[in-house]
């Protein structure tokens, strides 16, 4: 059906014709001067090539921005309003406070204990302008974390919560990943330190995390770089032994973590499965290949998601 939105006609018609939106794959645009009468023949044909698209069957399938159709040449405006509102929609994420305070509530009413430390960013703008910043801990959350070292002693897995890029991510998804993955963990008897809360972290920030405490494994969960429809999508990344020299290829990551992407609860699953394997090989990074094998630990039957 072809759309009713229009756009004027120019001057040198008459301002009798339009042109309507056309979806994208139409070779025939419905003529705004002597065009055939309606009901011919000829009408008929044009009107059933504008409406043809064979892209339009495939949108379904992903939010990817197919068959927006046109009008004229240019984008409809329903599909140029979208796009303005999910680029802002990204723009929001990036500058959205972290409420680092209600994730650790919400943690702990599940049972996860938690501790905040803080990065050498010491606001948003400092954080998004000086990268390095949030890579490394402030020297007072840095004193705290070794004076508290010989209390937890050496643990297998310590996990980083961080908003990153994406304070909305981080809130959305991180509650229902870790209620799901530390009983897991723990099921396969891990010992786990408390959840370190870093409001503007970077993902190598657990390589200080845990070299400093001596943690077998790191997982640093924060929120990714939003894209054009979603804002809200976690990235999950793990590294065996720790340290500061530890690169990008020493380090594995499961991404678009989300409900339209990779449910929170299959990460889960995927993240336990490849640090089970990481563990029993030693390695992680490159090195670590993801087979696609089922995890062979049932859900523990407390195992439930948070808000």
């Amino acid at each position: 059906m072809l759309s009713s939105e229009t756009t004027p006609a120019s001057a040198s018609d008459g301002g009798s014709g339009f042109t309507p939106d056309i979806p994208d794959g139409g070779r025939k645009a419905r003529p705004t001067t002597g065009e055939a009468p309606a009901g011919s023949p000829a009408t008929a044909e044009i009107l059933a090539g504008s409406t043809a698209d064979t892209w339009r069957a495939l949108s379904q399938f992903t939010s990817a921005r197919i068959a927006l159709g046109r009008a004229g040449g240019s984008v409809r405006t329903e599909s140029l309003l979208d796009f303005r509102l999910s680029h802002a929609s990204a723009r929001d994420a990036v500058q959205m406070e972290f409420h680092a305070e209600a994730l650790a509530a919400a943690l702990g009413r599940a049972g996860l204990e938690t501790v905040r430390v803080e990065t050498a960013a010491a606001d948003r703008r400092t954080f998004l302008v000086r990268p390095d910043l949030g890579r490394r801990l402030a020297p007072e959350s840095r004193a705290a974390l070794v004076a508290r070292k010989p209390k937890w002693g050496a643990r297998d897995l310590a996990i980083v919560v961080s908003d990153g890029l994406s304070a909305l991510a981080a809130e959305r998804q991180t509650g229902a990943v870790l209620t799901c993955l530390v009983p897991l963990l723990r099921a396969a008897g891990w010992t786990v330190y408390p959840v370190f809360i870093a409001p503007f972290g970077r993902v190598k920030l657990q390589d200080e995390i845990g070299e400093l405490l001596g943690a077998r494994h790191t997982l640093m969960l924060l929120g990714e770089r939003p894209g054009l429809g979603s804002p809200d999508s976690l990235g999950a990344y793990f590294t065996f032994m720790p340290r500061a020299a530890c690169t990008d290829a020493d380090r594995n990551c499961v991404s678009n973590i989300r409900p339209e992407g990779l449910p929170p609860k299959a990460a889960a699953q995927k993240l336990a499965q490849l640090l089970l394997e990481s563990a029993r090989r030693g390695i992680s990074g490159v090195a670590l290949k993801d087979t696609g094998d089922e995890l062979p630990l049932p859900f523990p039957a407390d195992t439930r998601a948070i808000a």
